[in-house]
């Protein structure tokens, strides 16, 4: 269900995509292409996850990347208009070079960067088992091409607890 769901919004933001490209209105087709970019994001969390939409243990990450991106790109339309030859400067940077640079560049990089220190709480032994064991269960599951069949015999003697002749 949430496949089917997930993928008919990926459909309809592609339609709507193409319609507000051949209308004009760029900043409306700029965060269709942010919504797009999620929803294929989220299709690709889908299929991982015996079609449910789970992303953990990267939720707060995800969600984190999003709010940023979608603020850069606010700031960026809120503050350049086309045909501006003035400019007002942060830093040095024009304001929407500054949106650009900060949200879109230095703060997801500062994000990674500080989710690689913490991954050893984030991504700890639990959450690693947890991993192995879906891996496993498809794996026995699955049938895969190169995987050599298992041939189930029976214990002899010795597992058994039966004398041997030895």
């Amino acid at each position: 269900m949430a496949r089917n769901t997930i993928m008919a919004l990926v459909g309809g933001l592609s339609v709507a995509l193409l319609v507000a490209a051949a209308v004009g209105t760029f900043r409306v087709f700029s965060y269709l292409a942010a919504l797009f970019v999620l929803a294929t994001v989220a299709s690709a969390a889908i299929e991982r996850a015996d079609g449910e939409f789970d992303i953990a243990p990267y939720t707060g990450l995800v969600a984190g990347l999003g709010v940023l991106f979608l603020s850069g790109l606010t700031g960026i339309w809120l503050t350049w208009s086309p045909g501006t030859t003035t400019f007002t400067y942060v830093f040095g940077l024009p304001t929407s070079t500054f949106f650009y640079v900060l949200f879109l560049w230095a703060l997801p990089l500062l994000g990674a960067i500080y989710y690689s220190v913490v991954f050893d709480r984030v991504g700890g032994e639990a959450v690693v088992e947890a991993i192995m064991a879906d891996a496993r269960e498809a794996q026995s599951e699955g049938s895969f091409p190169l995987v050599p069949r298992r041939v189930e015999t029976p214990p002899d003697r010795r597992e058994r607890g039966e004398p041997t002749d030895d």
